[in-house]
């Protein structure tokens, strides 16, 4: 178990544990095409080409199309969470102490799974959206400006548009009142009464946008926002019991449910409570995602 199980000792009977905040388990999984189940280390999703089409005389023969065919391939990763509860300090807690660990090992795979895809969403070679958070407007047209990039490069609008903005994107975003109300991104005009929590997403601009705590620059000069179509990118996951990484649980999170090894060591005489997950990412088609770029450090605006 972790060397600072003392803290948890009880102290005025106290019956629950807290765990550091932090993100419970990955978000963007949902957010990608899968597959799930691949036995060896490599597999691949198959792309398709665009056709176009072509006349041709009477009785003469259709000229093809010749669709390129390609077959993006992604490497899978393990990863491990495993933490000692050792027995004698069971008994010196009035906690589930090897639940609270398999909670905590259970969260920290979800979040390496989202790890993987912010990666793959990174490499992207698309022209970079710039934008300024200096004022409503300019934040508005930040995001607008995502919106018009997916639609100039024929990114369907069927729904399956993600996005995932920093922490401080998020606070500048709230200051539009299009993003905030629902007069503007819901039918039944009710207005908006309470903000998306993480792991929620909210409609704006055709894009469905959540805040995300693992996107690189986050606070700095250097910020990003990413925006997607679920099948520019995708996720496997290896075909190993109890693999984390699979499938979606039912609390709305997108790593599975908790399932973890706890094993008997004798030697040590504690329990090592362990998962595991097989999995990795991979760019399906570059013109499906688009990068913005902003000054992640800049004052909220005050108009």
């Amino acid at each position: 178990m972790s060397t600072s199980i003392t803290t948890a000792f009880i102290k005025d009977y106290v019956a629950d544990v807290h765990h550091v905040f932090q993100r419970k388990g990955g978000l963007l999984r949902q957010c990608c095409r899968t597959k799930e189940g691949v036995i060896g280390s490599t597999t691949t999703f198959q792309k398709i080409g665009r056709g176009v089409a072509t006349t041709k005389a009477r009785h003469a023969s259709v000229t093809p199309m010749n669709q390129d065919h390609t077959a993006p391939e992604l490497t899978l990763a393990d990863f491990y969470a495993g933490d000692w509860v050792d027995k004698l300090d069971e008994a010196k807690v009035n906690i589930d102490e090897r639940m609270a660990i398999a909670e905590g090992g259970a969260w920290a795979l979800g979040r390496k799974v989202d790890d993987q895809i912010l990666t793959v969403l990174d490499t992207t070679t698309q022209t970079a959206v710039s934008g300024t958070v200096t004022s409503s407007a300019a934040i508005r047209n930040y995001l607008l400006g995502m919106e018009e990039a997916l639609n100039a490069l024929d990114v369907p609008n069927d729904g399956q548009r993600y996005g995932v903005m920093t922490a401080r994107m998020w606070a500048y975003a709230e200051t539009v009142q299009q993003f905030t109300s629902r007069d503007y991104v819901d039918a039944s005009g009710m207005p908006l009464v309470a903000g998306a929590s993480i792991g929620k997403f909210r409609p704006y601009a055709s894009i469905l946008w959540t805040v995300h705590t693992g996107i690189t620059g986050a606070g700095g000069n250097s910020g990003k926002i990413f925006a997607w179509h679920k099948s520019a990118v995708g996720y496997a996951s290896g075909a190993s019991p109890q693999n984390v990484a699979a499938s979606a649980g039912s609390s709305g999170g997108f790593s599975s449910p908790v399932q973890a090894d706890i094993t008997w060591h004798g030697d040590r005489a504690a329990h090592f409570v362990n998962h595991w997950m097989s999995g990795g990412a991979v760019l399906i088609d570059d013109t499906g995602v688009i990068e913005g770029n902003h000054d992640d450090n800049e004052a909220l605006p005050t108009s």
